[in-house]
């Protein structure tokens, strides 16, 4: 194959947007280090992708997946209990920073539950302060 072209390719893809998604995500996967299905030569891993879609010998459907996949993945939190301090280099947001995460950390913080009934309780009276 020479060239592949839009043509070459839309039998294994449902759109030319589609086709845009999962060679981008393919491509991802060949600058990860993952094994071409197809020969690579001297090609960019783009032209490569695009080959790769048009041979039929690439998995559409897992691309598909892995493309879905990858923005539904979240970074977990390792330690809930970090420091809130940005430490920004203006001192008057690092004051700020701190009051703010004093506040939050102190005992006499207000739980967001009483926030929630006081709302409710003025909504059932009718009294706005």
């Amino acid at each position: 194959m020479a060239r592949t072209t839009n043509s070459d390719t839309l039998p294994f893809v449902e759109s030319r947007y589609e086709l845009g998604m999962l060679a981008s995500q393919r491509v991802r996967d060949l600058n990860g280090g993952a094994t071409p299905v197809v020969e690579r030569g001297n090609d960019k891993p783009t032209v490569t992708a695009l080959r790769e879609i048009a041979s039929g010998k690439l998995d559409v459907a897992e691309i598909r997946h892995e493309f879905v996949q990858s923005y539904k993945e979240t970074p977990a939190v390792e330690n809930a209990e970090e420091s809130l301090e940005i430490n920004s280099d203006n001192p008057e947001l690092r004051e700020i920073d701190a009051e703010l995460e004093e506040t939050l950390l102190s005992d006499d913080a207000v739980d967001a539950s009483e926030l929630v009934e006081e709302d409710v309780a003025e909504d059932e009276t009718g009294d706005e302060e």
